[in-house]
């Protein structure tokens, strides 16, 4: 597991499983000659996903940003659709740190398609299903919160019942922004989803944003290079420049959910990759 310190924060990708999507879709109208050289897509122009959490401690809390892709919960259909050739292993790696599903205090989701919200739940050995992280307040905004339980024709492929029902208890929502610690920061955006949140952490200079599907990999750094997928493309773009801008002026480490390269990088002033975490390639590869 690749583990960095930044600031008083400690952050540990924990191995959340795999998907592989359509590259075209997540480059949106990006031509494929320019997408494919910076984020190569395998025979069926699939391009590799992680779900990896990010354990981030800080301040005596434990608390995943993410939730992994889940374990069990997905047919042969679905695996096959999505190109989910490994699934969450979260709770195996929690355990290589002397932690559990029951030392988690929080979990911040910056929004809720099932590829995020998957691990929230899982099914019990009589087929039930029970919240993975018990004792965890799970934050989100109240607008993902809403379209989750009640969501449109479009984006009820995507929010799952079987992902909130067993949690609701456990949700706490925000409007706007909410302070987890002072220190720590999640804001809502809209773009990707209508209630897609960032993170922000902030520790004196040393500071991270999980700008999350509004740049899920490094490939994305260009503001125009948005998802098909997104529900407010025209957002995604604006917020998004907003907040590179921002991350460049103050030399942020962007940290990241899915890339199945970087961990996570910074950029110099030509806005080229300057420092940078690489991920272990894992032995399915």
């Amino acid at each position: 597991m690749e583990s960095m310190t930044i600031g008083r924060a400690q952050l540990t990708w924990l191995n959340g499983g795999v998907t592989h999507m359509d590259g075209g879709a997540m480059f949106g109208v990006v031509p494929y000659p320019l997408w494919t050289k910076k984020y190569p897509p395998n025979d069926k122009q699939q391009i590799e996903l992680r779900c990896d959490p990010i354990l981030l401690q800080v301040d005596g809390y434990n608390m995943l940003i993410e939730s992994g892709i889940g374990f069990g919960k997905l047919n042969d259909k679905l695996k096959r659709n999505f190109g989910v050739l490994e699934e969450s292993k979260v709770l195996s790696s929690l355990a290589q740190l002397d932690l559990s599903a029951e030392s988690i205090d929080t979990i911040l989701m910056t929004h809720l398609h099932f590829d995020h919200a998957s691990g929230l739940t899982y099914r019990d050995e009589q087929g039930e299903l029970q919240p993975t992280f018990p004792n965890a307040t799970i934050i989100t905004s109240q607008v993902e919160w809403d379209e989750m339980r009640e969501p449109n024709m479009r984006s009820k492929n995507t929010y799952w019942q079987e992902n909130w029902e067993p949690i609701q208890h456990q949700v706490q929502t925000f409007a706007g922004r909410y302070d987890v610690l002072p220190s720590l920061t999640m804001t809502h955006t809209s773009g990707h989803s209508h209630g897609h949140s960032v993170i922000h952490y902030k520790d004196d200079l040393d500071r991270f944003i999980h700008m999350a599907d509004l740049m899920p990999t490094h490939a994305h750094q260009n503001p125009l290079w948005v998802l098909a997928y997104d529900d407010y493309p025209v957002t995604s773009v604006h917020e998004k420049q907003a907040l590179l801008n921002e991350a460049y002026e103050t030399n942020r480490w962007f940290v990241f959910y899915h890339d199945a390269y970087y961990r996570a990088l910074r950029f110099d002033e030509n806005q080229s990759i300057s420092d940078y975490v690489e991920r272990e390639r894992y032995a399915y590869e």
